[in-house]
């Protein structure tokens, strides 16, 4: 586990993005995402596709961010 939630807290924290903030523009429970930036679960393919999406409807360099911290 952790690729995407490594890259998702570092996401979060580089653009002053809440949980909760993110949890309310994928609609879902903050603590699914809370699970995913603690590394106790992994997204799936398709919240990863979801995820970078939010993120880019919040802060566009985000969504970009996530993407690069991922796959770097």
């Amino acid at each position: 586990m952790g690729r995407a939630g490594q890259a998702l807290k570092q996401v979060l924290k580089k653009h002053e993005i809440s949980q909760s903030q993110l949890a309310d523009q994928m609609v879902v429970d903050r603590s699914t995402i809370n699970r995913w930036v603690n590394e106790s679960r992994d997204p799936t393919a398709e919240a990863i596709v979801a995820l970078k999406k939010a993120l880019t409807e919040i802060k566009p360099k985000a969504g970009k961010d996530f993407i690069k911290f991922f796959l770097d």
